[in-house]
């Protein structure tokens, strides 16, 4: 029997195929589009069974090739350039693509593990699984929202059918394998290459009620998003739409001092405090761009209780904890 990562090739998902290979899972087959082929270098390390392309794959499971082979699909291909204008383009891509395996797993009795996104809120300041915080900001939250809508759906007849569905709100998942994304990378990929090109790292000033890069977001672990994924696929007999972030809003500044303090650890240069490190200018503040004000999230924070409730204990990695991990792994790609 099979287990299929679509994304394959993506940040969270070349992580996905990584960890399935670490608990003994071989028999992968990897689904992406490679029209970008850098991605390729994220699977080097991995083992799989099979490579298709995102298309020649969808029109083989529907011809049937797949039935009764394939034990679940973890579902991680998407457009998550939240700046994409272009709707039919994301509409068929991450909610009519998603449909397809979504009915196909249900139909096989299959589990069907995918990624939704934290999107699906939109500017609210509650980031709780229910319809009434829900209002996405973009065309790529509207494509999440619309597709866990239909899950809520079908979840009442997933469960005669011995179908697990889980969809997972990811929150700020920053982490190795990312570097394909370009200006869509984590801010923790780009405080890092920003410091190793400029010598400092650009934060905004403060806005609404904020002081100098004080905004908080959720970071999360690429790790961690990993686990929970994992410890679902182990446990068949949970379904649902959760929150995968810390539970725990961090700044800005926070997560650049972790990263400054890494780099200059790798010099072998003693850490200092955010003060220290705006007087020696290597935290910079600039002005908040006028386009962004109102249309910004300055707070983000998942509400872990029903993600703590399905049985999920671990702890969630700290900026302080995992951002030097991250940076050690991208100086060593250097």
């Amino acid at each position: 029997m099979y287990t299929i990562v679509t994304g394959a090739a993506g940040f969270i998902g070349a992580n996905l195929v990584k960890a399935l290979n670490e608990r003994g899972v071989l028999k992968i087959i990897a689904v992406d589009n490679l029209s970008k082929a850098d991605k390729f270098r994220n699977l080097v390390d991995c083992e799989i069974a099979d490579y298709l392309d995102k298309n020649e794959f969808i029109e083989r499971l529907a011809a049937g090739d797949f039935d009764g082979d394939v034990d679940a699909i973890l579902h991680q291909g998407a457009c998550s350039d939240t700046m994409e204008s272009d709707g039919r383009y994301m509409m068929e891509n991450n909610y009519r693509y998603s449909l397809a395996l979504l009915d196909w797993c249900l139909d096989q009795e299959a589990q069907f593990l995918y990624a939704s996104s934290a999107a699906t809120y939109g500017g609210g300041g509650v980031f709780r699984e229910e319809r009434q915080h829900e209002a996405p900001l973009n065309v790529y939250g509207y494509s999440k929202f619309l597709f866990d809508q239909i899950v809520r759906q079908r979840l009442a007849t997933a469960g005669s059918c011995n179908s697990q569905v889980v969809g997972f709100r990811y929150f700020n998942v920053y982490g190795p394998r990312e570097s394909h994304k370009g200006r869509m990378a984590s801010v923790a990929f780009h405080h890092y290459h920003q410091f190793q090109s400029a010598g400092r790292v650009k934060l905004f000033e403060g806005c609404e009620g904020y002081a100098d890069g004080e905004q908080r977001r959720d970071f999360v672990y690429i790790d961690d998003i990993a686990r929970v994924n994992l410890h679902f696929l182990e446990h068949p007999e949970k379904s649902g739409i959760f929150n995968v972030g810390t539970g725990r809003a961090q700044t800005f500044n926070e997560l650049a001092v972790a990263n400054v303090n890494a780099c200059r650890a790798l010099a072998g240069q003693e850490a200092l405090p955010l003060v220290e490190l705006v007087r020696s200018g290597l935290i910079e503040y600039i002005p908040f761009p006028a386009d962004l004000r109102g249309k910004y999230q300055n707070f983000t924070q998942a509400d872990l209780a029903k993600l703590r409730k399905a049985g999920y204990k671990d702890e969630f990695s700290k900026v302080e904890e995992a951002v030097p991990q991250y940076v050690k792994w991208l100086n060593g790609r250097v």
